[in-house]
């Protein structure tokens, strides 16, 4: 109650201020720019699907952002209305789950040196390994803090940055406070290196609750550096917390340590790059008093490859916050040809795996693969009109996470054509392959996708389920985009299983619906 009292008279007198200064200054450099996303699904009875569905037959998130600017000083809100919120999507699973309020709320002033934030602000340290504030609806996440956060640059390439507030938890806030610091120096800026780039950060995050259990402070603390020269980059990151509970049922308490390194080369046609990273339990709760995919003080995103092709993200990885190593590597390579610029290839390979770290992560007391995924793809542009692509993935994940001897093994071929007939009308093809002995067996997947430039696209989709359950999830649509706004409308079936973004998923449970989608700024 305290910290709440002390952001409202801090967003009171902001607000003031701002006024008083708006009408000081003028409204001459002023204006406002906001947007709109509504999505929205009926939902269906659907009886070859197996599966209830859920009770209400109609769902919808709704965001309203505003902003106004007015020189140096900037104000805005943001709205959202669960009507109620989509199926699978946890913020309406809440016992507090609201259908509509204020979401965030800021005013911030911001200057050449120096700059200051009150209300709902989002930041991050490093990589995200100690802390980590963003937005995404697709996963339904918001961790925003309410409160202050400021930054100062002393100097020429010195920055220093704190912060100050409480999380917000799905439709309202936990109850504990975050404070944070963070230092950024770049050398190459204070002593006028131009050919070369070298920046460290060191970064500090405390969480702060009172509730029964003893661990009320939570230390965090990461350094990093960032190193370039000519087309060479190299970056590293360590990361250590206190001891702390990554789930609220964890019976025992363990500190934790990450380590993330990566290195990119890249020389005119040729690029390689690879990460390597070790977490052990590095999972940080915004509160111990909280639960799901929302409650996430930090980020610890998944070394693999991110595609968008539905046979190959039939089974996304989820990072094993408890502990893991985990690698990737990626090589590009283009050929141009000689005869005309519009004809060249792309090469690419990538890798990825990640392996448990701990002993108790195996019944054997040994170390196992959780996820493997290696795979190639060529991107041939032939003419100005005719573009291909063909991929293949071999993927290898446990489902037990390693603990217990097994893995399904899964070979995805992928084959996918863009022809343009002429600037407006264009059409693109998938066929796509997955066979495997394992699980659910093989698969067949298709899409067929007409453009009617600069407005219409028009698309039919379906996976076919060849071994275990024979069911088919088709996907038809259409979508019209006019300047800033977008809307489609969709009608399918949709398959039960996880929806990631960057190794942070959320369960998405089966369904079939109409599903009408609206975007627009201005």
């Amino acid at each position: 109650m305290l910290l709440r009292s002390k952001t409202s008279y801090l967003i009171i007198a902001g607000l003031l201020s701002w006024t008083l200064s708006a009408a000081q200054a003028g409204f001459d450099n002023a204006y406002l720019t906001g947007s709109l996303e509504t999505n929205s699904i009926g939902y269906l009875n659907d009886s070859g699907l197996g599966s209830a569905g859920p009770e209400d037959w109609f769902g919808s998130n709704n965001y309203l952002k505003l902003d106004y600017v007015n020189g140096k000083i900037s104000s805005g809100i943001q709205l959202e209305a669960y009507l109620p919120a989509l199926y699978g999507y946890e913020i309406g699973m809440q016992l507090d789950s609201k259908p509509f309020f204020l979401a965030s709320k800021y005013i911030s002033w911001t200057d050449n040196n120096f700059s200051v934030h009150i209300g709902d602000f989002y930041d991050q340290i490093g990589n995200g390994l100690i802390f980590r504030s963003y937005e995404d609806r697709n996963l339904g996440l918001n961790n925003s803090i309410e409160g202050i956060k400021a930054s100062c640059s002393l100097l020429e390439g010195l920055t220093i940055k704190g912060m100050y507030g409480r999380p917000r938890l799905y439709c309202s806030y936990a109850s504990s406070l975050i404070r944070g610091a963070d230092l950024m120096l770049s050398l190459d800026k204070i002593f006028g290196w131009d050919a070369v780039v070298l920046n460290f950060e060191g970064g500090f995050v405390n969480r702060y609750e009172q509730n029964s259990m003893d661990l009320l402070n939570l230390n965090l603390y990461s350094a990093s550096a960032d190193f370039s020269w000519k087309g060479l980059t190299l970056k590293g990151e360590f990361a250590s917390k206190g001891k702390d509970f990554w789930i609220p049922t964890a019976q025992k308490a363990h500190t934790g340590a990450a380590v993330l390194a990566e290195a990119i080369y890249s020389r005119k046609t040729f690029s390689a790059s690879a990460s390597f990273r070790i977490i052990d339990h590095m999972g940080t709760m915004l509160t111990l008093d909280g639960s799901g995919t929302g409650n996430a003080l930090n980020y610890l995103p998944s070394l693999t490859r991110q595609y968008h092709y539905m046979l190959a993200n039939l089974n996304p990885y989820q990072v094993d916050v408890t502990g893991e190593c985990a690698s990737q590597a990626d090589v590009f390579y283009t050929l141009k040809s000689r005869e005309s610029r519009s004809k060249y290839w792309v090469f690419h390979a990538n890798f990825s795996g990640a392996w448990t770290i701990s002993p108790s992560q195996c019944d054997n007391g040994g170390q196992r693969m959780t996820w493997c995924d290696a795979n190639v793809d060529a991107e041939c542009h032939w003419n100005k009109s005719l573009k291909t692509t063909f991929l293949y993935s071999r993927q290898q994940w446990s489902p037990t996470h390693g603990y217990e001897e097994g893995s399904y093994v899964s070979n995805i071929f992928v084959a996918d054509a863009l022809y343009k007939f002429n600037r407006k009308y264009s059409l693109r093809g998938e066929l796509q392959f997955l066979q495997s002995a394992d699980y659910e067996g093989n698969w067949v997947a298709g899409l067929v996708e007409f453009g009617l430039a600069p407005h219409w696209n028009i698309y039919a989709s379906d996976m076919y389920n060849a071994g275990l359950t024979g069911k088919h999830y088709y996907n038809v649509g259409a979508s019209y985009s006019k300047g800033n706004t977008r809307v489609q409308l969709s009608y399918g079936r949709n398959r039960a299983g996880f929806v990631c973004s960057g190794g942070v998923c959320r369960y998405s449970p089966a369904y079939t619906g109409i599903n009408l989608l609206l975007t627009t700024s201005f």
